[in-house]
């Protein structure tokens, strides 16, 4: 997680001293398996322009996370979202995926998933495509945290697909 947040502080950093758009198009996925609760908590960050430009571009319509008046509209939208765009398997079973919701601050969103419950996991798959419907030079950095044993892997267009033993 700190290396994902140096990570991006840089990125914010090197975008906020410039008046064009960010030169890159990355986003994090963090998949955390909690064994209290025996789900997986997941987090995805995005920057929020890229985020807005990819809901707009997928339903037709726009959406200002920095507005309220949108709440809802965006809410629903990141849940149709993720469902479409992230999909989480462990031994060989998928799983539910629950849209927990959203936070923003001026340069990103953090995007807030859940799982269904699920006993010791020992292979997890995921496919993950956040705003692939965008860039086509778009990478997702993606960790994956089964009881404290951590595993990364950065994903690039069109790739989506990644395998983790634990």
């Amino acid at each position: 997680m700190k290396k994902t947040l140096f990570f991006f502080s840089i990125l914010f950093i090197l975008y906020s001293f410039t008046e064009k758009k960010h030169p890159y198009h990355v986003g994090s996925v963090e998949v955390n398996y909690n064994s209290k609760s025996k789900t997986f908590e997941v987090t995805g960050r995005f920057f929020l322009d890229d985020l807005e430009n990819g809901l707009a571009k997928k339903y037709g319509k726009p959406f200002h996370f920095n507005d309220t008046k949108y709440k809802v509209q965006i809410n629903e939208a990141l849940k149709n979202y993720s469902a479409e765009y992230f999909k989480l398997k462990t031994d060989n079973q998928f799983l539910k995926i629950n849209y927990i919701g959203y936070e923003e601050d001026s340069e990103s969103v953090n995007v807030y998933l859940e799982s269904e419950k699920v006993e010791n996991p020992k292979k997890v798959e995921a496919a993950v495509s956040f705003l692939y419907n965008l860039f086509d030079d778009q990478i997702n950095l993606v960790h994956i945290i089964v009881n404290g044993n951590r595993k990364s892997e950065k994903l690039t267009y069109p790739n989506r697909y990644l395998f983790q033993q634990f």
